[in-house]
C-alpha cells in the first residue's frame, strides 16, 4: 500500500522538487502552501499518512501547526516530520516538545529524508502486539492506540504513546535516556537528553494519577512501576 505524504511548504519550487523526489521513491504526495491549508487538508480524504512540515510558513508557524495536530485526538497519532533551515538545539527541543516525530535540518539529501520518513512510518504504523493488562488506575489498549486513567480516556501523541509502552514493556527495569532515544525516537533522530526529560514530564502530566508510575532514578534514567512515586 502506498504512503501519502502531505508536504507543507510555501516555496513552490521546493515543494515541487520534493514531491518529484518522493514520488520517485514510491510515495504519493499532496501539498499545502501554509499552515491553515495543512490543518484543513489532514481532514480530507484521502488522509495523509505522514506530514512533512516546514517551520517557516507565511501564516502560522510550523511549530503551531504541529502543536494543534498533536492536541487534537483525531490527528494526534498522525506522524509529523519537521523540516527547517534552523538547526539550533533549542529549535529541535521545541519541535519535539510540541510532538514532532522527527526533525530534519536543511540542507538534506533526498536519501536522508526518505530514510527518516520510513523510520518514522515503521515506528508509528508497526503492527502492535495484543492489548496489555491494566496497571493500577492505568489501562492501555496498544492495538487501538488508547489509554485510560481511572476510567477516563487520555489523548496521547504517537511519540508519547510509544514512550509509555516502552516503559511499561520494560517495567521494573531502569531505562537510560540513551536507551529511550534508541527505542522510542530511533537512532535516525537527532534528540538530546533534555528532550527525553521534557517528554517524560509531559507524559506524566497527561497521565495524572498514573504519572507517578514513571519513577525518576537520579543519575540513571526512568523506570515504570505501578506502585511507584515520581
Amino acid at each position: 500500500m502506498s504512503v501519502l505524504v502531505l508536504l507543507v511548504e510555501d516555496e513552490i519550487d521546493l515543494a515541487t522538487a520534493l514531491a518529484y523526489s518522493l514520488r520517485a521513491e514510491g510515495f504519493e504526495t499532496t501539498t499545502a502552501p501554509d499552515g491553515r491549508s495543512a490543518l484543513a487538508r489532514v481532514r480530507v480524504d484521502p488522509r495523509p499518512d505522514v506530514v512533512l512540515l516546514d517551520l517557516m510558513l507565511p501564516d502560522i508557524s510550523g511549530t503551531e501547526v504541529c502543536r494543534r495536530l498533536k492536541a487534537d485526538p483525531q490527528t494526534a497519532g498522525l506522524p509529523v516530520v519537521m523540516v527547517t533551515a534552523r538547526d539550533e538545539e533549542i529549535d529541535r527541543v521545541i519541535g519535539f516538545e510540541v510532538g514532532a516525530d522527527d526533525y530534519v535540518a536543511k540542507p538534506f539529501s533526498t536519501r536522508e529524508l526518505v530514510l527518516r520518513l520510513r523510520a518514522v512510518l515503521r515506528r508509528v504504523y508497526a503492527p502492535p502486539p495484543a492489548a496489555r493488562e491494566a496497571f493500577g488506575v492505568l489501562r492501555i489498549d496498544e492495538a487501538g492506540h488508547r489509554v485510560w486513567v481511572g476510567g477516563a480516556e487520555v489523548a496521547l501523541t504517537a511519540l508519547e504513546f510509544r514512550l509509555l509502552c516502552h516503559l511499561v514493556e520494560r517495567r521494573g527495569r531502569v531505562q537510560t535516556r540513551d536507551q529511550l532515544i534508541d527505542h522510542v525516537w530511533g537512532d535516525e533522530a537527532a534528540v538530546e537528553a533534555r528532550t527525553v526529560d521534557g517528554q517524560v514530564k509531559r507524559l506524566r502530566q497527561k497521565l495524572g494519577a498514573a504519572g507517578a508510575y514513571i519513577e525518576t532514578r537520579r543519575g540513571a534514567g526512568y523506570c515504570f512501576h505501578a506502585g511507584g512515586t515520581a
